[in-house]
């Protein structure tokens, strides 16, 4: 066996799911590890992050005054 490394990712289910729809399109996830954790790739760790705010952006919803 290889040793990979890799970045342990904390989070709530419903972000775990948006990070593996983004991974669909770009692999950085090593392993699904449970239902909060993701081993994700270390140099894609910040690249991941501007994905995630970005999808989180598209479904913020605001009332501009």
């Amino acid at each position: 066996m290889k040793a990979i490394k890799g970045s342990l990712l904390t989070c709530d289910p419903a972000v775990k799911q948006l990070i593996l729809a983004i991974n669909e399109r770009v692999r950085f996830v090593i392993q699904d590890l449970d239902e909060t954790h993701l081993l994700i790739s270390t140099d894609k760790v910040e690249w991941m992050r501007i994905e995630l705010d970005s999808e989180l952006e598209k479904n913020t919803w605001s009332i501009d005054a």
